[in-house]
């Protein structure tokens, strides 16, 4: 029966050229976006955080805009699209449909277990395309990733999909209307880049907002993202003889490396926030979803 219900609601998400389309378009328009508006933004921070006696060549140049062009790309799409696939859930309720599948002899959890898989598999489709279409960027604009960052790059779209899905999960869980649909898709696709340090770096935020931001796990997914997009191009850069710290200056500036408290946190203990965040997140979803199934019977 899981199999099946996973089956039909990836059906349903591909077939539906509304929710489909506009979520592997997303990913495309910010390309897009990116490179056009915010390529000479992030080429400016870069030049003006450089000394006037260091010089790089054009291509590295490109291959750091790039790197983090991408990563913030990667970073809101992972979960704005991940919001997109799961509407399917509250489709169900606004047109009645949960109602026909409750009626049927299978758990409650299994069928809340169905959206929650089928949307995974729908949003991981999409950025893992998504990611595709960013390397293609690279290797068209400077490429300096080496195959173990392309690895791992890989592993943090992945994670970063296994939380926008089990977030997406949790508040859509209170959603049973179009209306409602629109409102929230509107909040994450607007709002969600700010607050992760997509958009703008969080050292541009004042002490007080840093903090704050510091408390959200969707901060370290995007940090993870940048260290493994940027890293092959940082390693360039110190080959040519940049100095160290000047590097180090760079990654503060770039959210490369993040600080709680002033305390810098490293890549494991990222992973394992993220990670941890993903497992709380699937378990609130496991019994709010056994709260309202015996609240509703």
């Amino acid at each position: 029966m899981l199999k099946m219900l996973i089956k039909r609601n990836v059906k349903l998400f591909f077939k539906d050229k509304g929710m489909f389309f506009t979520s592997l378009i997303t990913p495309v328009i910010l390309l897009v976006l990116y490179a056009t508006f915010l390529g000479n933004v992030y080429r400016d921070s870069f030049t003006m955080n450089l000394p006037e006696t260091v010089k790089l060549s054009e291509k590295l140049l490109d291959g750091m805009v790039g790197g983090q062009l991408i990563s913030s790309l990667l970073a809101v799409s992972c979960v704005t699209v991940a919001f997109c696939s799961n509407f399917l859930m509250v489709q169900d309720k606004a047109i009645g449909t949960i109602k026909d599948l409750r009626i049927s002899p299978m758990k409650a959890s299994t069928l809340s277990l169905s959206y929650y898989i089928a949307s995974l598999i729908s949003t991981l489709t999409i950025c893992f395309v998504a990611t595709g279409l960013c390397l293609g960027y690279l290797a068209v604009t400077g490429w300096y990733l080496p195959v173990r960052d392309v690895l791992y790059l890989l592993l943090d779209v992945a994670l970063v999909v296994l939380f926008g899905t089990a977030l997406s999960s949790v508040i859509n869980l209170f959603l049973s209307s179009q209306g409602q649909i629109s409102a929230v898709g509107t909040i994450v696709s607007s709002g969600y880049g700010f607050i992760c340090g997509a958009y703008m770096p969080i050292s541009s935020f004042g002490q007080g907002l840093q903090k704050v931001i510091s408390f959200l796990p969707g901060t370290y997914g995007t940090a993870l993202t940048r260290n493994h997009a940027m890293q092959g191009a940082l390693a360039k850069m110190e080959k040519e003889g940049i100095p160290a710290e000047l590097i180090g200056e760079l990654k503060d500036a770039l959210d490369c490396n993040l600080y709680f408290f002033e305390k810098q946190v490293s890549i494991p203990v990222m992973y394992g926030i993220l990670v941890g965040t993903i497992l709380v997140l699937i378990a609130v979803y496991i019994l709010l979803n056994q709260l309202l199934n015996k609240k509703s019977c």
